[in-house]
């Protein structure tokens, strides 16, 4: 019985049979209604009125504490944070020793000397491994999320997003809403609870995300709810909730480059056999045996824009290479935006005699946690599609991936491989015929006030 994700490779055979094989269930949103009224309104609320996001369940928490928990986030990011005061939140980004991305997570200044990051467990796994075992005068305490952990959150975590946020927030505060730049924190009461506050928002609109003790938790969403009765707020529930990032544009699932590379041995002898990383299932008409084709460099998922050479972190040897020879520009991260003709003829394939096209599930299609399928154009693979749904705001198919500059251009068109060829015994894929579906190249983030207002204050450099 492996007793790590080092052992378990080699009772696999390689990384890739491994979590091509993965009995496991992908990852799901737990223990939030899976809808509240029903998706498609809940995906319309967030670009018309206000949502309330529960993000209480399927993230997980690290505090960071102790003299050295700065020196520790500087030794790990891609990014800098010499300009890092309390009460400011960065996006936190790591790559391996060879320059490839291991995750990302929001990393908030709480106090003086301590941290959060809150995000799905590869980055964060990275930075409790090293927070561990690297020598630095920091103490740690963590808190998984709802699948993982026994009883209920340390924190409950709740965001309100939309045109009409800022509405709500003032009726819930009673007082004007705090003016703050992007990524910024703050603290005020609701309902005689004390609150602290991101300033915050997704696909471009506005909002804050709210965290507390979890006994204050039913108190504060209560006063959420009766706060946005008036201006058309409803709850988002499990169904529609990854749904966002396909209209933002961030990647929320890249592979964690952790499965190959000597350097990064001991960090997998140090994931358990239960680890995130050793039990996801990975899945989609992309096909590798080399585990390293599903990587992806910073630059390829758009951090490019936030690497900073100013200070020395892992893998910074890696991404100047990147620079100096050139590649940083190979690949550029778009929106495919899915036919709908195709689509829908893969999808009538359900109601038509025989075996028919992967079935694709609604509003997320995946069937997996880390997914790759094919993107082609003359007969050649020329990017990779990894999140995958439905936008009801868009009317179509979504996915975010990858693709070779030259076909990165808006509007270029491709065909996207649907259905696995080398079908796994995932217990989520059926027997099925792969189709070609035509896509349409588009930027990420899709919407334009995301890729502009948006990003102008993102709080991440």
């Amino acid at each position: 019985m492996a007793k790590n994700l080092e052992e378990a490779i080699k009772a696999a055979g390689s990384p890739v049979k491994l979590l091509w094989n993965s009995a496991s269930p992908p990852a799901v949103v737990p223990r939030v209604v899976q809808e509240f009224t029903n998706w498609r309104d809940e995906q319309t609320a967030w670009r018309r009125t206000a949502v309330l996001f529960d993000q209480s369940h399927h993230m997980a928490d690290l505090n960071i504490k102790g003299p050295d928990a700065l020196k520790l986030i500087r030794d790990l990011a891609i990014n800098s944070v010499e300009k890092f005061p309390v009460e400011m939140a960065k996006q936190f980004v790591a790559v391996n020793y060879d320059g490839y991305v291991i995750g990302d997570n929001i990393l908030f200044h709480l106090e003086e000397d301590e941290y959060q990051a809150v995000g799905i467990p590869p980055s964060i796994n990275w930075m409790h491994y090293h927070a561990v075992t690297g020598g630095y005068d920091v103490r740690v305490w963590r808190d998984d999320n709802s699948l993982y952990r026994k009883g209920d959150p340390v924190l409950y975590r709740y965001q309100v997003q939309g045109p009409g946020a800022m509405d709500v927030m003032r009726e819930a505060i009673g007082a004007e809403p705090p003016k703050l730049k992007f990524f910024h924190m703050t603290r005020f009461t609701i309902a005689g609870k004390e609150v602290r506050a991101l300033r915050h928002g997704m696909a471009g609109e506005p909002g804050y995300e709210m965290w507390g003790p979890w006994e204050d938790n039913e108190v504060v969403h209560a006063a959420l709810l009766e706060a946005g009765k008036k201006f058309g707020m409803i709850q988002v529930g499990g169904r529609a909730y990854h749904t966002n990032a396909l209209e933002s544009g961030w990647l929320p699932r890249p592979l964690p480059a952790v499965y190959s590379g000597e350097k990064m041995k001991p960090y997998r002898e140090w994931l358990t056999e239960n680890a995130y990383e050793t039990t996801s299932p990975l899945g989609g008409s992309f096909y590798s045996d080399n585990i390293e084709d599903y990587y992806f460099t910073p630059y390829e998922l758009d951090y490019g824009r936030i690497i900073a050479f100013d200070h020395d972190f892992i893998g910074r040897e890696a991404l100047e290479k990147m620079v100096a020879e050139g590649t940083t520009e190979r690949r550029k991260k778009v929106t495919f935006v899915w036919n709908g003709d195709d689509t829908a003829a893969a999808y009538g394939s359900l109601f038509q005699d025989g075996v028919g096209a992967k079935f694709i599930n609604l509003p997320m299609s995946l069937y997996d946690t880390f997914h790759a399928d094919r993107v082609e154009a003359n007969g050649k693979v020329v990017g990779l599609s990894t999140w995958t749904g439905y936008s009801a705001n868009e009317r179509r198919i979504l996915s975010l991936g990858t693709i070779d500059a030259a076909f990165a251009k808006p509007g270029t068109e491709v065909t996207l491989l649907w259905g696995e060829d080398k079908q796994s015994p995932k217990a989520q894929c059926e027997p099925h015929v792969q189709v070609k579906i035509r896509a349409t190249v588009m930027p990420a983030p899709l919407v334009e006030k995301a890729r502009t207002v948006y990003r102008s204050d993102a709080g991440v450099k």
